[in-house]
């Protein structure tokens, strides 16, 4: 993967935990707070799951030279993103859990 693709990575990755943790510890309640982060979580998967769909249909339109090359990068994004797919729902599933409490 090149340099351009980690830093990105690295920082929607640091972001998104930024983010988390900056929600976490807002002077809130938490009841508000879980019930918010958890409809955020579900558009950020959502969003997420239509890039890696149109991210998926793009590879298919390349040129033979890039393909294989494309398809490497889609498949790792792929794994990437599944990955993160799994962590939000474990997260909302954590938030909806403690919900009940």
């Amino acid at each position: 993967m090149s340099k351009k693709t980690n830093a990105l990575l690295s920082f929607v990755s640091g972001a998104a935990v930024g983010a988390v943790a900056g929600i976490l510890f807002a002077p809130e309640k938490g009841r508000e707070t879980r019930y918010w982060l958890s409809y955020r979580l579900e558009k950020y998967r959502d969003t997420l799951s239509d890039l890696l769909e149109q991210l998926v249909a793009k590879g298919d339109s390349l040129p033979t030279t890039a393909k294989s090359e494309g398809q490497r990068v889609i498949q790792d994004a792929k794994e990437k993103a599944e990955k993160l797919l799994g962590d939000v729902d474990s997260l909302i599933n954590e938030i909806n859990s403690r919900k009940e409490l």
